[in-house]
């Protein structure tokens, strides 16, 4: 079920209508056969919209929505009446949604706010009637203009989860119960590798009302930059955080390695990432005395805040939701 629940790219076809056709016509009235032309427009075809909704958090609700075929614009009519306008379709999609045309690669739109509204793929123009034609040499245009055509092609829709602070760290390193911990979230829990497949969100509630969101993703292997383990599709999910939190095990065998290969593959997949604060939390700290946390401090990057804590016995967690805070506030 935990699959199923969340879906984080989809393939769709895309039409959008096309414009109806402008009118040939010529207005006869009881006392005059031939009082001119009066051909209207054509109505636009239907655009196909993206709308943002901070209610959504995957993209499931599109997954058997395979065909989007927008309404053509109606043909221009006599009397210089304008065609009927296709009705516009509108998607809704979660925050943090990229739209991309699948042959180009290219990013044609992109939601980052509740309620935005991004023409994605615009329907045609209608036509122009005869009357529009009329000039003092011309005064009986007999020719209108056809409808444009509207666009059509396979296009991508990609979620990258928006969050705050993103945990980052290999399989079983603890950040599902960090986060379980420090939020109202319940992320799936267990002692073996990979438990988390999907992110997961949550938000911590911080001193006088104010929190920020944190997102457990799935954890790093290395290769994963090749896309090996759950690869680009975890590692495409932190793009967005502003923060990230390594969460390094008290028991790892080198924490030094440990952290230089999580970074060494965000640098493979996209050396942007590089430019993101870090901190490191040491978990499962509880297990560890005062000499040993002074050996593992020292492998540390001295660049690098870093706090030792225990989910399990809630050691130090109000302290790294200080730390954690004041990297996003840094002038607060």
């Amino acid at each position: 079920m935990e699959k199923s629940n969340f879906v984080d790219q989809i393939r769709i076809f895309c039409r959008s209508g096309h414009g109806g056709a402008g009118s040939r016509h010529f207005m006869r009235t009881k006392y005059n056969a031939m009082a001119g032309p009066d051909g209207g427009d054509g109505g636009r075809g239907a655009h196909i919209i993206l709308k943002g909704s901070s209610q959504l958090w995957t993209l499931l609700h599109l997954r058997y929505f395979k065909n989007v075929l927008a309404e053509d614009g109606e043909g221009g009519n006599k009397n210089n009446s304008t065609g009927r306008f296709g009705k516009d379709i509108i998607i809704e999609v979660p925050l943090g949604t990229i739209a991309r045309d699948e042959e180009t690669g290219e990013k044609e739109v992109e939601i980052l706010e509740d309620g935005q509204e991004v023409i994605w793929v615009k329907g045609g123009r209608g036509g122009l009637g005869n009357s529009n034609f009329k000039t003092a040499t011309n005064q009986a245009p007999d020719y209108a203009q056809p409808g444009e055509a509207g666009s059509e092609g396979w296009k991508v829709l990609e979620l990258k989860v928006l969050a705050d602070v993103g945990l980052v760290g290999f399989p079983n390193a603890g950040k599902s119960t960090l986060l379980s911990r420090i939020t109202a979230a319940k992320p799936k829990i267990a002692d073996y590798a990979f438990t988390t497949l999907i992110p997961q969100l949550g938000m911590v509630e911080y001193r006088d009302g104010k929190s920020f969101c944190v997102a457990d993703l799935p954890g790093i292997i290395e290769g994963a930059a090749e896309g090996k383990g759950l690869g680009h599709r975890f590692l495409r999910h932190i793009e967005r955080n502003s923060i990230l939190l390594f969460v390094l095990p008290a028991d790892s065998p080198s924490h030094k390695k440990e952290y230089k290969i999580l970074v060494n593959e965000l640098k493979k997949y996209n050396p942007e990432m590089l430019q993101k604060d870090f901190v490191i939390a040491i978990s499962k700290s509880d297990m560890l005395d005062d000499e040993l946390k002074a050996a593992i401090a020292k492998e540390l990057p001295k660049k690098v805040p870093h706090i030792f804590i225990s989910s399990v016995t809630g050691y130090h967690l109000s302290e790294l939701k200080d730390l954690l805070w004041n990297a996003l506030n840094p002038s607060k």
